[in-house]
């Protein structure tokens, strides 16, 4: 990996000591991403293997429900206690969560044990974003980006290959030890380096009641976006009731951001113009993206009659694309002017191919189909690497992990909130409620149908066009601010 020495501001740190915390912090990402993709393609072994299917979902659902919910409290706790401390608090707890996955006798044993992977994992990419703006300037910064869509895409190659080799060929637990080494590896990698990063925190008090209402406000919707349609009618009593509860809380939270002495999420951040309009695109355009992931491979088998396999393969070209656009972005945002204009074709080419498989979602020959797939993620990557970029440079450094962590939470919130829409959507015109689907059973059921899902689908492409519309026009309105050339300046001013 060739990576430039930092700029002479950051004194103690030396080039290879750089290049150490880079290579850690990646590791711990890729170590959370990996968690998401490994586990899918096992579900079947793992409940046959369990004695439980039933449950099954939930060893997706209570991952996510504790990533979720915790990513904000992370970035919090690293802007008041350090990076390193809660880095490591983060990767320690997700290795036990692992082993008690690993060791798992029963279903229950293993949500639990999934849960707490959840409490570890969900601050790690945040984290290591944060961890990487506070050793570069923002300049400097935009050229990791490609390295971080690596990251994911991956960890969304090797995942579901790993997933599928460990649980037919040697044992499914293997896709929880195998945490083990690259989590202690990432553990090593960053435990000495870390105590070199300059420290931003400052003295604060943190407002544990506001951390309780968001934390209920969180898990309220993100059970209510996993369960309706899927487990539960949405006008059912316990969908109207999470409803209810959610939105309650959500009030509750935002009263307590007014009243509290030093609120949990600074309302600096809120009435920052580039952290609220940059998150807003960010979120609606990667909610889209994971929606579509989720749900593609379903268009592939039931529209396409793709087998499992071949639907995986040819999906690998919308993972690409997105690295391949993050990869161009990032190279010249710090080398243009306006970094934006590059962002704006490219969002505007995904939501005009989104419109032509909603023009035409019966099977296109599959070179054509591909081509759509490659020009949509990679125009949609164009735009990571500048709202990521753009936010960080907005806000001064002893916010950077709260601001973090909002990003971070605004896409984990934005994929949950697409793939109900896309869900319901799907659902919504079968033959029956879907009561008792889940997200991992949907491709079987879906393809043992007869109907013809080709119409259905036209409205998943044309909400998500719609998704990927928003978030363009979230990026238009965001403030384009010189990139700072430094670390330690104060966010620049909009530009004239």
């Amino acid at each position: 990996m060739n990576i430039a020495p930092p700029q002479p501001q950051h004194g103690t740190l030396t080039h290879a000591e750089v290049v150490s915390i880079i290579l850690g912090v990646i590791l711990a990402m890729f170590l959370a991403a990996l968690d998401q993709t490994i586990v899918a393609t096992a579900l079947p072994t793992i409940g046959h293997a369990l004695g439980d299917v039933v449950h099954l979902p939930w060893v997706v659902t209570a991952y996510l429900l504790a990533a979720t919910a915790v990513t904000p409290l992370y970035g919090k706790f690293s802007d008041v206690y350090g990076r390193r401390i809660t880095l490591l608090v983060g990767i320690g707890i997700f290795i036990v969560g692992s082993v008690l996955c690993a060791l798992a006798p029963t279903m229950l044993t293993l949500i639990v044990g999934r849960f707490i992977q959840g409490l570890g994992g969900g601050g790690l990419i945040a984290l290591a974003q944060t961890i990487i703006g506070d050793i570069t300037s923002p300049k400097e910064r935009a050229r990791y980006q490609s390295f971080i869509a690596s990251v994911f895409l991956s960890a969304s190659v090797l995942g579901p290959l790993l997933g599928g080799f460990f649980a037919d060929k040697l044992h499914w637990s293997l896709i929880f030890w195998i945490n083990l080494p690259l989590g202690l590896l990432a553990f090593l990698m960053t435990y000495r380096q870390l105590r070199k990063l300059p420290r931003h925190e400052r003295k604060h008090r943190i407002d544990v009641l506001g951390g309780i209402i968001l934390l209920a406000a969180t898990v309220s919707l993100m059970l209510l976006l996993n369960w309706g349609g899927i487990n539960y009618p949405w006008l059912s009593i316990e969908i109207i009731g999470l409803a209810v509860v959610s939105v309650l809380a959500w009030i509750g939270f935002v009263a307590r951001l007014h009243a509290a002495p030093e609120p949990f999420l600074p309302l600096s951040l809120l009435k920052n113009q580039v952290v609220r309009t940059g998150n807003i695109s960010t979120g609606f355009s990667m909610g889209a993206f994971i929606g579509l992931s989720i749900y593609l491979p379903i268009y592939l088998q039931t529209v396409y009659r793709f087998s499992a396999g071949a639907s995986g393969v040819a999906l690998i070209p919308l993972m690409a694309g997105t690295v391949c656009g993050a990869f161009i972005s990032g190279i010249l945002m710090p080398r243009v002017r306006h970094y934006k204009r590059l962002p704006v074709v490219g969002l505007s080419i995904s939501t005009i191919g989104l419109i032509i498989l909603a023009i035409h979602p019966e099977p296109l020959p599959l070179l054509a189909l591909e081509a759509i797939f490659i020009v949509v993620s990679m125009s949609l990557g164009t735009s990571l690497p500048v709202t990521t970029i753009s936010i960080q440079n907005a806000v001064p450094l002893h916010q950077l992990g709260m601001t973090m962590a909002l990003m971070n939470f605004a896409r984990q919130l934005g994929g949950a909130v697409a793939v109900a829409i896309f869900g319901a959507i799907v659902l919504g015109l079968l033959s029956h409620s879907g009561e008792g689907l889940s997200h991992e059973n949907l491709s079987a059921a879906f393809s043992a149908s007869t109907v013809d899902f080709a119409p259905t689908f036209r409205w998943v492409f044309i909400a998500a066009a719609i998704w990927f519309g928003i978030a363009l026009c979230a990026l238009i309105r965001m403030e384009e601010r010189p990139l700072r050339s430094t670390i330690g300046e104060a966010p620049p001013a909009a530009m004239e």
